[in-house]
């Protein structure tokens, strides 16, 4: 229970640090790949669903209805790029680990079971082998 625990605790503490860096990779290059179309931050893409739409400097909202949906895609991109990251650097080497140690697990079993059946066989037999013998030494008295 306690590897556990302190798997858990790893785990949020190189997530909480990874954020960094994602947040970096999508201000410092997606952004500037979407502001070669548009504008250079994603938050800046809205719509209107009730005109006029007026959002103060603040970000406070003065009139209408905005959706900014740009703030969602940064987030999703965000979201996205960590969760590869997280498949592709962690749980899948991960799992093809855990597939290679049940591999040879079950290897090994295999092959205690094959001397297992092998040295049963060779004791019956022995066994075999010497009721063959009393018997033969009974006969000829």
């Amino acid at each position: 229970m306690r590897g556990n625990v302190v798997d858990l605790a790893v785990a949020v503490v190189i997530g909480a640090a990874f954020t960094n860096i994602v947040n970096s990779v999508v201000k410092g290059l997606i952004n500037p790949l979407v502001g070669a179309i548009g504008t250079k931050n994603l938050d800046h893409y809205t719509s209107c669903l009730k005109d006029p739409c007026v959002v103060n400097a603040d970000g406070s909202v003065k009139s209408g209805v905005p959706i900014m949906w740009g703030s969602v895609a940064g987030a999703t991109l965000s979201f996205v790029i960590t969760a590869a990251v997280v498949y592709f650097l962690m749980v899948l080497p991960m799992a093809k680990y855990l597939a290679r140690q049940e591999a040879r697990r079950k290897e090994r079993e295999g092959t205690q079971e094959v001397i297992e059946v092998t040295e049963l066989a060779v004791l019956k037999e022995i066994r075999d082998a010497l009721v063959a013998q009393r018997a033969a030494g009974h006969d000829e008295r």
